[in-house]
C-alpha cells in the first residue's frame, strides 16, 4: 500500500508530532482492511481527506465509501510503476502538494519453511510487491517532494524483518529488505528535508495474518487464533 497525505503548512521542524499541524490530503494503497483502513482513519481523524489506491477496486470503493466524504478511492496496482506514477502524480494535481507517502502494500508467501525446498518463483512475486513496490513509491514521492524541499516517507516492515525465523524465509527476507531501503533513502533525502522511516508492526490480528493463521492452525476456531496472535511475546 502506499499513502500520500498533504499537509497545509511548509517546513515543520522534524520534532514535530505527525499531527501537530491539519493534514489536508492523504494517498494511500491496499488500505481496505487491516493496518492500511486502521491508518487512513486515522488520519481522517485528524483532519487528512484521503485518496484510497488500491488494486481491489470493490474493496476500495467499499472502504472509501465507509470512511465518508473524505475519502476517495483509485485503482492502482504497485507492481506497475507507471500506476504509482500516475497516482502521486493525481495527489499532486487535485491537492497541489504532497506531504507525506505511506508505502503499505505487502503479500505473505506460502513457501515452505526449509531453504531447500524454496520456490523462486513465489519468491520473485513476493518481491515484487513488498521491495520493488516500496521502491518505486519512494521515488514517486521523492520526485515531487524535492521540488518543496520537504516530506515524510513511511514504510511498513515487520517485526520479521528484524529478528530472523519468526515467519517463512520470503517474507521475511523482504522485510529486511524495506529496512535497508530506508536506511539508505533516508541518508540521501533529508537532505532534501525528507523523513523516511520504517515501520515494523510485532503480530496483530488483521485479516492479513489471521489468513495465515488459519494455515497453521486449521483445527481452531477464530476467537482462539486471535488470542494467540494478541498473546505472542507476551510474557
Amino acid at each position: 500500500m502506499l499513502r500520500i497525505c498533504l499537509r497545509k503548512k511548509k517546513n515543520l521542524p522534524y520534532s514535530r508530532p505527525l499531527f501537530a499541524e491539519s493534514i489536508n490530503r492523504l494517498l494511500s494503497t491496499q488500505t481496505g482492511s487491516g493496518i492500511g483502513k486502521a491508518a487512513a482513519t486515522k488520519f481522517i481523524n485528524n483532519g487528512a481527506k484521503v485518496i484510497i489506491a488500491d488494486i481491489q477496486q470493490q474493496l476500495g470503493q467499499e472502504t472509501a465509501k465507509e470512511l465518508g466524504p473524505n475519502a476517495t478511492f483509485i485503482t492502482c496496482d504497485v507492481t506497475k510503476e507507471s500506476d504509482i506514477s500516475d497516482a502521486v502524480d493525481f495527489a499532486v494535481s487535485e491537492y497541489k502538494q504532497l506531504d507525506i507517502m505511506y508505502n503499505n502494500a505487502g503479500i505473505p508467501c506460502k513457501t515452505p519453511p526449509n531453504i531447500v525446498d524454496l520456490d523462486l518463483e513465489s519468491f520473485d512475486k513476493v518481491m515484487k510487491i513488498n521491495v520493488r513496490g516500496v521502491m518505486a513509491g519512494i521515488k514517486h514521492a521523492a520526485r515531487v517532494m524535492i521540488l518543496r524541499g520537504t516530506g515524510s516517507i513511511l514504510c511498513t516492515a515487520s517485526v520479521t524483518g528484524v529478528i530472523g525465523g519468526m515467519a517463512q524465509h520470503t517474507y521475511s527476507v523482504s522485510k529486511f529488505v524495506v529496512i535497508g531501503i530506508v536506511k539508505s533513502m533516508a541518508s540521501e533525502l533529508y537532505r532534501h528535508g525528507i523523513r523516511v522511516n520504517c515501520i515494523p508492526p510485532f503480530a496483530i490480528p488483521t485479516p492479513f495474518v489471521m489468513s495465515e493463521m488459519e494455515q497453521i492452525y486449521p483445527h481452531l476456531d477464530s476467537q482462539r487464533l486471535v488470542e494467540i496472535v494478541r498473546n505472542v511475546g507476551v510474557s
